[in-house]
């Protein structure tokens, strides 16, 4: 992450100021220009610099969509989508200006397909509310970043989470997006058979672009049955690397388990703090297994067996719903119970990935990192996935601790690719990873930037973001 690459772009003043008064006359209110709509929309859960756009619409259908697309393709002005905002590396930012498309209200359940376990629902509901409207089907949408995030988010940014370790990340679970593209005419990308040898995989090119291909007006996703019996548990472990093995040879043992998230010793302490839960502050792993009530137990006893061998102890599983609830959302509320930690202090959240042979690898090599640099930064990871995040605390006022914590982000960065990872398993590029994209990608990125130009030769969509042009 850096904030070199935190820039403003050349402004197309005029055409921004024609395209506000069509889109005012053709929406209405739906446009708002009111500087505190624009500052939330240009709003950023880290550290980058609030990059506001000109003005936000509120869209209600495809066709809003389609008019701000056409409008901002005639002035050439940028067009940001937002779902939340809950994204980590300034992907909402306006870095050039430009027409926000708020989709909190195309938040519509379209289709329920239960005998086929797919569903189709516009970009602005969410993974909470989707699956409140689906319990009563016996069916579930697995994909959990933490945040109650928008599906047109997740589906942009290739979100993941604590389950993909067994039902695997948006790139894996959409099946089919609708996106409005630079002519402003909407495309269907697939339809909703589960596997099509029909020309180019357009899904997979549109999932994970950060809107910088086109704006998704719907999305077709993946659905898994409810299991009919849910295990959870808590083991402790004398080592990062303890912990780490019994990780790697629980999947490598082909153990199912659900989810299996990775706690160093400062994150229990924080998460013992804020959530109100007193486990030993060691590593820690909590564990979660889906299955029958035969399958879960079977489960959770090969895990025991697995971490006992690693040196775990005092391993905990439980099949109540309250205690296991109790368990996830203290891990959900990892962020804020580490900014407790020191309320005085910025947070900077930052995540890598890495084969799974080399996570522990990569942990004690970051811990280590941590402890020499005097942060503090407590550590949680999606295990299973090799993915783990990274919470540094830093004073954002002081030039020194600034340029400090962005040369601990840059370091882990490249050790995770140098141990054939990746810069990002969750957060994506946005705009405070675009130097590592380009280290990671290599000349990849000209492909990238071909398939850019191609589909987007004004680059209205979401300019600044993934890499430069020039």
């Amino acid at each position: 992450m850096a904030l070199k690459d935190v820039v403003a772009g050349k402004r197309n003043e005029e055409g921004i100021a024609s395209a506000l008064a069509v889109l005012k006359q053709q929406l209405g209110d739906r446009l708002q220009t009111g500087q505190a709509f624009r500052e939330q929309h240009g709003h950023t859960t880290t550290y980058l610099t609030l990059q506001a756009p000109d003005g936000v619409v509120f869209a209600e259908n495809a066709d809003d969509v389609k008019a701000v697309v056409k409008a901002c393709a005639q002035y050439k002005v940028p067009v940001i989508p937002f779902g939340t905002g809950s994204s980590l590396e300034g992907q909402v930012n306006a870095p050039n200006g430009g027409i926000c498309i708020d989709f909190s209200r195309m938040n519509r359940i379209i289709e329920v397909n239960a005998e086929d376990l797919d569903v189709t629902v516009e970009p602005g509901v969410t993974r909470e509310d989707l699956n409140v409207y689906l319990r009563d089907t016996g069916l579930f949408f697995p994909i959990d970043p933490g945040a109650n995030a928008s599906i047109g988010g997740m589906a942009s940014t290739r979100a993941s989470g604590t389950n993909a370790v067994r039902y695997g990340t948006m790139k894996d679970n959409v099946l089919a997006v609708t996106a409005v593209v630079a002519n402003g005419e909407e495309i269907r990308t697939a339809r909703r058979a589960r596997k099509s040898s029909a020309g180019y995989d357009l899904t997979r090119l549109f999932v994970g672009a950060e809107g910088t291909l086109g704006v998704i007006t719907s999305v077709t996703l993946r659905l898994q049955g409810i299991p009919e019996k849910i295990a959870g548990g808590v083991c402790t472990f004398d080592s990062i690397k303890a912990a780490c093995d019994a990780v790697i040879m629980t999947i490598q043992m082909g153990v199912p388990v659900a989810r299996i998230e990775l706690l160093d010793e400062v994150q229990v302490r924080a998460c013992n703090a804020y959530s109100g839960l007193n486990y030993a502050e060691k590593p820690t792993l909590f564990v979660e297994f889906h299955g029958t009530e035969e399958t879960a137990a079977l489960q959770s006893q090969q895990f025991a067996e697995i971490a006992a061998e690693c040196g775990g102890v005092d391993f905990r599983w439980t099949s109540d719903a309250a205690e296991r609830n109790k368990l996830w959302k203290a891990r959900h509320d990892a962020y804020w119970a580490s900014r407790a930690l020191a309320p005085h202090l910025d947070g900077l959240s930052t995540d890598v990935c890495v084969p799974i042979s080399r996570l522990a690898d990569c942990v004690v090599e970051t811990q280590r990192d941590i402890e020499e640099n005097g942060f503090l930064a407590p550590i949680v990871g999606h295990a299973g996935d090799g993915n783990f995040h990274v919470l540094i605390l830093f004073d954002g006022k002081d030039a020194e601790s600034v340029a400090k914590t962005e040369a601990f982000v840059a370091r882990l960065n490249r050790r995770a690719i140098a141990m054939d990872g990746t810069c990002t398993g969750e957060h994506g590029i946005g705009q405070g990873k675009m130097s590592f994209l380009a280290e990671e990608a290599g000349n990849a990125l000209d492909l990238m930037r071909a398939i850019k130009t191609s589909l987007d030769p004004d680059n209205i969509f979401n300019p600044g973001k993934l890499f430069r042009l020039v």
